[in-house]
């Protein structure tokens, strides 16, 4: 199967409930439609994580992100959209249309616009922001090649997307987006 063609079946699997894993900036991901519910509690499950830590979002364009952010300043708008697309991850208030599935025991959401070739065309083909969070077991460390995704998640996901690491060493660095203030380096 050619790439754009694996690319193409993972939107419709995401669209239909799906899980996909893909690689990312810095390490494979693991990654879901973020409004269905089950599809995310199959990740949080292969994961073994908790819910109330919440969940990081991904799009390909700021347009996706939009239904699930409210912006608290424009310097704070400005902060993050200067660095995007990109490798920096920007906690945002979130509005009501976010689940709080997503969000966890917070009122706020981290998400991206990802430059990740791979990360972005699966954004564009689902149509919309797409879960993006590690895919290892909590605590372990991040899969850094696809055949550790495999192993981590158990093959509990439906379809592995091929492609290269970003190239960063670690994963995105996550701030808030009020302040500036670094959350996770």
């Amino acid at each position: 199967m050619l790439h754009a063609e694996k690319i193409k079946l993972a939107g419709a699997l995401l669209r239909s409930g799906g899980v996909i894993v893909y690689p990312t900036e810095a390490v494979w991901g693991v990654g879901c439609n973020p409004q269905n519910r089950d599809a995310v509690n199959r990740v949080l499950k292969m994961k073994q994580r908790e819910w109330t830590k919440g969940l990081i979002l991904i799009a390909s364009d700021l347009e996706q992100l939009a239904p699930y952010i409210d912006v608290p300043s424009r310097m704070a708008w400005r902060r993050a959209s200067a660095t995007w697309p990109g490798a920096s991850t920007w906690v945002f208030p979130a509005t009501d249309y976010c689940p709080m599935w997503i969000s966890g025991d917070r009122d706020s959401v981290a998400v991206r616009v990802t430059a990740h070739p791979v990360a972005a065309a699966l954004c564009r083909a689902f149509g919309g922001a797409i879960v993006s969070t590690s895919a290892n077991r909590s605590g372990d460390p991040p899969a850094r090649s696809a055949a550790q995704a495999r192993i981590a998640l158990r093959h509990g996901f439906d379809l592995l997307v091929p492609g290269a690491l970003g190239g960063l060493d670690q994963p995105t660095i996550i701030r808030d987006a009020a302040n500036g203030h670094i959350l996770r380096r």
